[in-house]
């Protein structure tokens, strides 16, 4: 969820390197991070369903920050329009991937998964097809599915425990403020800030995941 409404606009070099470290950091962190909690579920739980939920938000969660990686740090490299798609597409597949262990850990809310699933292949299509247009559209519908558990997912929310859930909100409240500075295009840094904003809200979720694997073992 590096970028989201696509007005690049002249960064400075100091900016730039600054970018390269949060994006650099937060992917050797994450290809540490995500090995280690799929060792820690095949120990907990073993089953086939609890290893799916768990390395598919830990794939998602890759491949979003790598997308985000390599179209950031490489500008003008002459795949910026392929990169640009697979950046924002990834965004689409980070959202779902992150509902997926919740529901299939606790067995609850597949409905809502499907739907969110649905939801990302939809996102993904408009953003192949036509990456410039509906911005505002694009937007709307990561925020809108992001933040659709607390809406649609009854049963979901109901089979987490208040601190996975507390984890939860927090990360989504730190998505959603980063939208702020990633807009504010004039503010030196915004992207830098805007990407900590990101690599911050994935850890807090990374701890929900986490939390909720160990409850639900226990």
């Amino acid at each position: 969820m590096m970028a989201l409404l696509e007005t690049r606009s002249d960064y400075s070099r100091s900016e730039r390197l600054s970018d390269a470290v949060i994006h650099v950091s937060g992917l050797t962190i994450v290809l540490v991070a995500v090995p280690v909690l799929i060792t820690v579920t095949a120990f907990l739980r073993g089953d086939f369903t609890a290893l799916l939920g768990i390395t598919v938000y830990g794939l998602a969660l890759i491949t979003m920050l790598l997308c985000s990686a390599l179209y950031n740090l490489l500008p003008g490299s002459g795949w910026e329009g392929v990169l640009k798609r697979l950046d924002h597409s990834a965004i689409y597949v980070k959202i779902a991937g992150t509902y997926t262990p919740f529901t299939l850990l606790s067995g609850q809310g597949l409905w809502l998964l499907a739907g969110i699933w649905v939801a990302a292949l939809a996102g993904i299509g408009l953003k192949v097809t036509a990456p410039d247009r509906f911005r505002l559209l694009a937007l709307a519908l990561y925020l809108g599915m992001g933040w659709a558990g607390l809406v649609a997912g009854g049963a979901l929310l109901a089979a987490l425990s208040w601190p996975v859930l507390t984890l939860i909100l927090t990360g989504g409240i730190l998505y959603t403020a980063g939208v702020i500075f990633y807009l504010w295009e004039r503010l030196p840094y915004h992207y830098t800030i805007w990407h900590v904003f990101v690599l911050a809200a994935s850890g807090v979720f990374y701890a929900a995941v986490t939390v909720h694997l160990v409850q639900s073992s226990a």
